[in-house]
């Protein structure tokens, strides 16, 4: 159903001649099972094990040796063991043996022709020092929320897909991509949520699916806790995430709880590991290298802005406004934004960044800075005219190059900025629905204004 565009990072890492065994990381329900036997076609045999299943689980439990282990495999799945025929092997659920996890490094030193892929919906539960962990022997991979041009491919808006890729897009083409984008806002990128809209293109049907995520969530947190005072931090945490997404959070006292800095922290940080947030910590700098200052509050983020519309009770508001920014003080546009940069990084490291200067007289924030050709490019989300960029003003006055963005209602344009005597930079301001192209942009942009130079 979805183009989903980690096929293409998969092919590479198939094809790789050092290729190591590969580790998908995502968070529940983030469609992890689906693209793997999606980017299974590819080969002759094709080989599901799920450990919550009593036989397969036995398989690994009863480990000897490697050789025997896959003879195994292959016999239990009926598919003769061959060098000549292409073997696609996923595991799946692979924390519930966590000794099934050093087992990969195995296959990679003797079996190095089959290609094997591990995921598990509370894999980042084994990241802990009294499991062995096959370090240096593989590889890894993110999966992410359906981005804005995977929704597009899902629904069926193929030409709007292909104009949204062409770059500059068509004057003609922004009133329809800017609808189809706001209908995207509304529904999020979870897969499930994605292809419900798919078959019955009903908003009030995404609820069920929103509360099944959320508890299946929470379900989550026994695993991950190892006291029930450890379980209800865990629980509080993972439903005021929702509320304070997209914004500065102090730990202390953290969803107007009675907990110390030191538990909620502890609680962010093990739901951070499970993908389903973010902690984004500020620059100070606007040059390399990217160095956050963790002594400063950071900006909390969750896996899905559909999710974030759903909890917070905007979804109405959503549906009926004709601006985005408009919305819950623009919180949500901003989020989304930052969900469709990240949507196109599948580095285990990608992160999303922003940029601070807290001084007593005044203070200044830039929404997002993207790390581009050895610039770090300030973004913006915002509405209205010039003089509301204040703070991209001040980030431009320090920053070796010329290049800012602006992510808006409008189309795109190009707009050379002054800001003081013999001072200025250059300003692309693009609609809402190419976040998802920042980079492409940025390709062209820097073109662009080499030519008016």
């Amino acid at each position: 159903m979805f183009n989903r565009l980690i096929i293409k990072e998969l092919e590479k890492w198939a094809k790789r001649k050092d290729r190591k065994p590969l580790i998908l990381r995502g968070v529940r329900q983030v469609g992890k099972t689906t693209i793997i036997s999606q980017f299974a076609e590819q080969y002759e045999n094709y080989i599901y094990l799920n450990l919550e299943l009593a036989e397969e689980k036995r398989i690994f439990e009863e480990f000897t040796d490697i050789e025997t282990l896959v003879q195994r495999v292959f016999f239990v799945k009926n598919i003769s063991l061959s060098k000549k025929s292409s073997t696609l092997l996923f595991i799946d659920e692979i924390q519930e043996i966590p000794s099934a996890f050093n087992t990969l490094r195995y296959f990679y030193e003797k079996f190095p022709q089959i290609h094997i892929i591990a995921a598990g919906s509370l894999l980042e539960s084994l990241f802990l020092k009294e499991n062995s962990f096959p370090v240096g022997r593989v590889d890894y991979l993110v999966l992410r929320p359906v981005s804005f041009p995977e929704f597009l491919n899902a629904i069926g808006e193929n030409t709007a897909l292909e104009q949204l890729q062409k770059i500059p897009a068509a004057d003609f083409v922004h009133e329809k991509l800017l609808r189809l984008f706001h209908t995207y806002a509304v529904i999020g990128g979870m897969p499930e949520a994605v292809r419900n809209y798919c078959e019955n293109k009903d908003f009030v049907e995404l609820q069920r699916i929103y509360e099944a995520l959320i508890a299946a969530y929470l379900d989550d947190v026994e695993k991950y806790a190892s006291t029930s005072s450890q379980t209800q931090t865990f629980r509080l945490v993972i439903k005021s995430c929702f509320f304070e997404a997209g914004k500065r959070i102090k730990f202390e006292g953290f969803g107007k709880s009675n907990y110390r800095s030191r538990e909620i922290g502890e609680a962010l940080r093990t739901i951070e590991k499970a993908m389903l947030i973010q902690l984004i910590y500020p620059l100070t700098s606007s040059v390399l290298p990217l160095l956050a200052d963790h002594k400063k509050s950071p900006r909390l983020h969750v896996v899905d802005s559909g999710m974030l519309s759903h909890f917070v009770g905007i979804q109405k508001e959503l549906i009926s406004s004709g601006n985005l920014h408009e919305v819950y003080q623009g919180t949500l546009i901003e989020h989304l934004i930052g969900q469709e940069i990240l949507a196109t990084q599948f580095n285990v490291l990608s992160a999303l960044h922003f940029w601070v200067r807290e001084k007593s007289s005044s203070s200044a924030e830039v929404d997002y800075i993207f790390p581009y050709e050895g610039k770090l490019i300030p973004i913006e989300v915002k509405s209205g005219t010039q003089g509301k960029l204040k703070s991209l003003h001040l980030y431009m006055e320090t920053a070796p190059h010329q290049m800012a963005v602006r992510f808006f209602a409008g189309k795109q344009s190009i707009q050379k900025v002054e800001i003081g005597e013999r001072k200025y930079y250059y300003l692309l301001n693009l609609p809402y629905y190419l976040a998802s192209q920042l980079e492409q942009y940025l390709k062209w942009f820097e073109k662009e204004i080499a030519i008016e130079k």
